[in-house]
């Protein structure tokens, strides 16, 4: 009787010269085509070399070709090419992000690609800082906010190659833990630092920025939703627009009144193609480019602690105050449940608080 001996994985430890150590796995298994991966810590590849050879032996594992011939880096490199221009909202950086990846992961195989490799990159963004505004300016820590930005991104990379590539089986992404945010914030302007940012927006070199400002109060929509706006996508006599790119994917419908309705007239009464920017930028193909302006404007309008999302906070804060549903906030804003909705209710406990203080004040006349 022959004793033919299993075969073992052999696990290489790798020592470049930046000094992060890596641990590269390697099964050969007779029948099957040769398996092999990085990881960052021995003791998760010797975890996946036995999960892989059970699922072999158990012929419960299929690597696609495409995963073991593709990089992650070609992947990155088609979707920047391919599929970001199409996607609504702030695509430099979003392409700054990937190519972070790319730098990070880029030189592996998809099949290589795994969990534990992402969360370690994770952890790095996590403890890397912001690159500071003014040599003044303190050091700070990337918020989990920004860390969940740069996963969305590459997941959604990921996805893409799942579903419509078929370069791999399975997103790696959606085993690994994001990072805990903290509590939504609710900046919102009051009255008088919306008058004040109007006028510092209308004396602005950016043509666009006051009337996009405008909208962004008036609907609430998010500033990618504004400036890829397309004549086609506004009905000014319906009194409303619609938004096919969202940032849930859904297709919704913006009541548009008053001050900004009227700013759409004007501004479409030009005669232009129906597919064209509402608000071009230098290239017509490209939207109007709003970061500088509207930094100098919140600064002109003496307002702190404001971004441009939290026109997004006064407009659902706004329409509280004017008694609108919660069910009303949601379908304006787009929210698919109502948790996102009760950020603002600390303003109904004020409007309650003042209604009780009216009542009595009625019922109850000081003599």
């Amino acid at each position: 009787c022959l004793y033919v001996r299993p075969a073992v994985p052999t696990i290489e430890e790798r020592n470049p010269p930046d000094g992060k150590v890596s641990y590269r796995v390697k099964i050969r298994l007779k029948g099957a085509p040769p398996e092999s991966a990085t990881f960052t810590r021995k003791t998760d590849a010797r975890r996946w070399a036995e999960q892989v050879q059970s699922a072999i032996r158990e012929g419960r594992h299929f690597k696609s070709v495409e995963a073991k011939r593709r990089t992650v880096g070609e992947l990155i490199d088609r979707y920047i090419s391919q599929v970001l221009p199409q996607k609504p909202g702030d695509l430099r950086n979003r392409k700054a992000q990937l190519l972070w990846w790319k730098i990070k992961l880029g030189h592996l195989k998809l099949s290589e690609l795994t969990p534990a490799l992402i969360a370690a990159n994770r952890d790095e963004l996590l403890a890397s800082e912001v690159r500071r505004q003014s040599a003044t300016s303190p050091p700070r820590k990337k918020s989990p906010a920004t860390v969940r930005r740069y996963l969305a991104v590459l997941s959604h990379a990921l996805s893409v190659a799942v579903k419509e590539w078929a370069w791999i089986d399975e997103n790696p992404i959606l085993k690994v833990t994001k990072p805990a945010e903290p509590r939504g914030r609710t900046r919102y302007l009051e009255q008088e630092e919306l008058d004040r940012l109007l006028k510092a927006c209308a004396g602005s070199r950016n043509p666009h920025l006051s009337t996009v400002v405008v909208l962004a109060v008036s609907t609430g929509m998010r500033k990618g939703e504004i400036l890829y706006l397309r004549r086609k996508d506004i009905d000014c006599e319906g009194g409303q627009i619609t938004l096919t790119k969202t940032k849930n994917g859904d297709l919704r419908v913006v009541p548009l009144a008053g001050n900004a309705l009227e700013l759409m007239r004007t501004r479409l009464g030009k005669k232009g193609d129906p597919n064209d920017l509402v608000f071009p930028g230098s290239k017509p193909e490209r939207p109007t480019e709003i970061a500088k302006a509207w930094g100098n404007a919140v600064k002109k309008a003496s307002i702190t602690g404001f971004r441009f999302h939290d026109l997004r906070h006064s407009a659902a804060t706004f329409l509280v105050d004017g008694g609108a549903t919660d069910l009303q906030i949601a379908s304006v804003l787009g929210h698919r449940t109502l948790q996102m909705v009760k950020r603002y209710a600390h303003v109904r406990k004020a409007l309650a608080a003042k209604a009780v203080a009216d009542m009595n004040a009625r019922i109850f006349p000081e003599e």
